[in-house]
């Protein structure tokens, strides 16, 4: 049987053993409803507590800070959606990036819709937002700015804690979507000057459905799930229990391993770029090429559609990704790699690789070699040359 080589990291990694041990109990005997006053349901909600005070102490946060969400997504909406009608007496004026998540994208365009304005800050060339760019976009009746850590497609790092600083000065909230940073590279939220924080936990080795969305003390959000008082009334509905049991579990790994295994991580990725641009005429990396995410490459190749390529990597056993997971299978052109100003070409021939602790450097020098035959045959088929 061929061994398969997963370098699809980005989109989700798998769930470690330790974490679906400590989920298994609320699956099946400790399955009370977290809202019960009864012996059960006091059990499930100290579980749920446990968790929040792990993400809390992962992110330096304080615990009555986490509010628990089904996702990155969720997280997404109800900062910028919870921000924009909290806010709405203060201005109607909201900033964020032309490279962001779509769960960020599109709740701006769906706020648009709703009478607000949004300014996309352009970036360069390696998706990077200005931070003076973004000061010269901020008006009297700003009232948020939502800019990503890291870009999921690119990996680009954004200079968010110097972006926060200047919110944080101006009086304007400032949200961040860090999914992809988590267990990554270290996060303070004091240091990022963050106010919102989007978590995702099946980027580092959770339970997928499951999130968080940091809320700085006594910043004001309304509600976007309407209902019950679950999580101090911005979130109804009855919690996920096993979830966030998961989710505080690896997070709460995440950050043990993070020091141990991001050098390791980084040096295979470099590995990576080496053997893809020296060894496959046509090829560049997208993407800052130091200011980046410690196990992100984002590839372009002249001359090859990059279904084909993703197919035949596939069919060679290797799981990489078009880009986006969330945009995988629409037709539409990538708005990050538009933005950052890619030929029409490269934007075709564009994929993904992301890297685990598990990945080995064995597997990635045979991805490397498969990856350049299957190009070199693509070409071969089209003429390119």
């Amino acid at each position: 049987m061929m061994d398969k080589i997963y370098l699809d990291y980005a989109a989700t990694a798998p769930m470690l053993p330790e974490v679906l041990e400590e989920m298994m109990p609320y699956f099946v005997s400790s399955y009370g409803n977290p809202s019960g006053i009864h012996a059960t349901g006091r059990e499930a909600r100290k579980a749920i507590e446990t968790a929040r005070r792990r993400t809390a102490r992962a992110i330096g946060a304080e615990n009555t800070e986490i509010c628990f969400t089904s996702g990155g997504s969720e997280s997404d909406n109800l900062a910028i959606q919870g921000a924009a009608f909290a806010f709405k007496d203060k201005g109607n004026h909201l900033i964020t990036s032309a490279v962001e998540h779509p769960a960020v994208i599109q709740s701006c365009r769906w706020l648009e819709k709703q009478g607000f304005r949004v300014t996309y800050l352009p970036v360069d060339q390696f998706g990077m937002v200005s931070p003076e760019t973004l000061e010269e976009a901020v008006c009297p009746e700003t009232i948020l700015v939502s800019i990503m850590t890291a870009n999921n497609e690119i990996g680009t790092l954004e200079p968010v804690a110097e972006i926060g600083r200047i919110c944080r000065e101006k009086g304007i909230l400032f949200h961040t979507d860090a999914v992809q940073a988590v267990g990554a590279i270290e996060l303070r939220v004091q240091d990022l000057n963050a106010d919102l924080l989007s978590i995702s936990a099946h980027k580092f080795h959770g339970p997928k459905g499951v999130g968080a969305l940091y809320i700085r003390q006594g910043t004001r959000l309304e509600s976007v799930i309407h209902g019950g008082k679950q999580e101090r009334g911005l979130r109804a509905g009855t919690e996920n229990v096993p979830g966030i049991v998961g989710l505080g579990r690896a997070i709460e790994i995440a950050e043990e391993n993070r020091l141990n295994c991001i050098q390791s991580i980084r040096e295979k990725r470099d590995i990576l770029i080496r053997e893809v641009l020296e060894k496959i005429p046509g090829s560049q990396l997208n993407g800052h090429p130091e200011q980046r995410l410690p196990n992100h490459c984002h590839f372009s190749f002249a001359g090859i559609e990059s279904e084909a390529l993703l197919l035949r990597l596939d069919l060679a056993g290797i799981a990489a990704s078009g880009g986006s997971a969330c945009t995988s299978g629409s037709l539409e052109k990538s708005h990050v790699l538009e933005a950052i100003g890619l030929e029409e070409d490269m934007i075709r021939g564009s994929i993904r690789m992301t890297l685990g602790q598990e990945t080995t450097r064995e597997e990635i020098l045979q991805a490397a070699q498969s990856l350049r035959t299957i190009v070199e045959d693509l070409r071969g088929l089209t003429g390119w040359h």
